[in-house]
Order: structure tokens, then sequence, then C-alpha cells
């Protein structure tokens, strides 16, 4: 990197004001694409400024004016540098990432948490109410393709008497998990499993099921920018048409589900394609704050199929690489 003492940035930009509006215009000059946290290159480059001075991540407006040290700004332009040069998500540049406010490392061996089940969870689940009822009442959960651990976090966080296994296939995904559990002081409560779907739980039924698989069809795993393309492909291939893993789950799920339990899992635009395929299930259709339809709910007794029913179109097919 360039000398302190010669870069024209380092000696003109002196409070996160100044590196704010550069970051905002390099990004969009670069053409960077967003949706690992921030959805715009403003909120990116404040996301960027605040995790790059050690600041909580609430807001930038009390320390826009401050006057940095040369040192931050040094760290401010190598990190505006990085995100530009080589188009990885922030979250991987800082190591940090966020669900409601809620912390989590984050480095390339698993995907940037941002699922719309986490959101679910710090909002309309962690309050009685008709989707999961009393959050004490739950005594069990599995999070399927847990990745670096966050949903099964925010599931211990709002379900307070809850013991929880995580499952991934990815060896690299559970070293991320177990340090996030760490972090959080929530090893007594989440054990973590390596394997495919529900192979290492056995028998074991819950209450409750998360699960956030790979949904993404091929087509659109081939045309992602850079910063998709840089998270792990087994975190995004759900097949030809991206419902390869869902259906498995929808498959296996009624053997893991205890009496009166709820699988909820989020599917992405994959809405028409299960509706068509399985019509006899009663998907319940969950939104939040930006999304529709994107997450569905379903009970144990919609999935516990009459006998001499005929199987879904899809399951035949049905297959996944986690």
């Amino acid at each position: 990197m360039p000398d302190l003492d010669r870069d024209e940035r380092i000696e003109t930009f002196v409070t996160p004001r100044d590196w704010l509006r550069y970051a905002v215009g390099r990004f969009l000059a670069a053409g960077l694409v967003f949706g690992h946290g921030a959805a715009t290159a403003l909120d990116e480059a404040a996301f960027l400024i605040l995790e790059g001075l050690n600041l909580p991540i609430d807001t930038l407006d009390p320390f826009l004016g401050a006057r940095l040290l040369a040192h931050e700004r040094a760290r401010l332009r190598d990190l505006i540098d990085a995100r530009v040069s080589t188009r990885k998500p922030a979250a991987y540049l800082v190591n940090r990432a966020y669900i409601k406010g809620v912390p989590f490392y984050v480095d390339e061996r698993v995907i940037v948490p941002r699922s719309l089940i986490g959101e679910l969870l710090m909002t309309a689940f962690a309050e009685d109410n008709a989707l999961t009822g009393d959050p004490e009442r739950i005594a069990s959960a599995l999070d399927l393709c847990a990745g670096g651990g966050s949903l099964a976090i925010l599931a211990a966080r709002v379900f307070p008497n809850a013991r929880i296994d995580a499952v991934d296939c990815s060896p690299g995904a559970l070293e991320v998990a177990s340090r996030n559990v760490e972090e959080h002081g929530l090893a007594e409560r989440i054990a973590l499993k390596r394997g495919d779907l529900f192979g290492p739980v056995e028998h074991a039924r819950y209450d409750l099921i998360l699960a956030n698989p790979p949904y993404v069809d091929a087509a659109a795993i081939a045309d992602f920018p850079p910063e998709y393309a840089a998270e792990p492909q087994i975190a995004h291939a759900g097949g030809a048409d991206g419902l390869d893993i869902v259906r498995r789950i929808l498959a296996e799920a009624p053997a893991h589900l205890a009496a009166g339990g709820t699988l909820i899992c989020e599917v992405g635009g994959g809405r028409k394609l299960l509706e068509r395929d399985f019509p006899h299930l009663p998907f319940v259709w969950l939104d939040t704050e930006d999304t529709s339809g994107e997450v569905f709910l379903l009970r144990a007794s919609a999935l516990e199929a009459p006998k001499g029913r005929p199987k879904p179109k899809g399951m035949a097919r049905s297959r996944g690489v986690r």
C-alpha cells in the first residue's frame, strides 16, 4: 500500500464524514453489488467505517465530525480499497456480521449470515403467538444447514428452555459455528453436529426445526456477481431448480418433529414451485419487514400424509449437496 505520507487520501480525508463520502463514490463507480447485510452503497460504507473504527454499529451520526488518527484513516483506506479490488462481501473484510443487532464472527468458510428466519426469530417468534406459541414451551430445536451457527444462537436467545442441535456438512462451517457458540456463551445448550441433513441426529425429534438450506438454482449461480461467488458455493447450490434439498427436508422432517412440532424453512423465490409440487401441503408463508413469501411454516400434523396418498411431484428427483 502507499506510504502514509504520500497518500493524498490520508492527508485530505480527516473525518468519518470524509471517508463516508469517498467510500460511497468508490463503491458506486465500481458497480459493487450489495446484499450481505447492507442494501445500498451508503449502508455498506457506514458499516465498514463503524467496524473499521471499532465503533458501535447502531449509528454513524455522532462520529461523523470526529478527527481521525493517521492509522485510523489508513485502516479505512485499506478496507475501502479491498472492498473494491477483491469484490468480497464487506463482512469478510472485517470478520463480522449482524442479524437484528446480534454480532457473529464470519469468514470465507461460511455464507454471510442474513437468513430471514433470523429476523423472524427476533421479532415474531420471540413472543407468545399463534406461530410457535409460548417461547418457553420450546424444549428442543434443530438448526439444519447451520453454517456459522447464527440461527442456533438466536434460537437459544429466544427459546430459553430449548436444547439445540445445529447440523452442517462442512467442517469449516462448524469451526466458525463453534467460535460463535463459545463467544455467545452457549456451548452448554448448543450441540454442533457434522453430517447430511438429519443423518447426525438419528431418531431425535424436535419441537422446532429451522432450515435455511441452499436454494439457489443452477442458472442463477452461473450468473453470480463476485460478491456472491466469494461465498461457499455449497451454501447456495440447490440443484437445477433450487429446491432439491428443500424437497429432502420435506420428505424427512416428519420423522424428526415432535407431536405438535413445527418446521420453518427459507426457500427464497421457490414458493410457486413448492406449491405446484406439494399441492396437499398447507404452507403458511411468513413475511418479514422487506420480503413476502420466502419462508414457510408447516405443522407436524400437516406433514404426516395419509397412507396411500400419491408421492408429490418432484420427490423422485430429490437429491442434495448438503
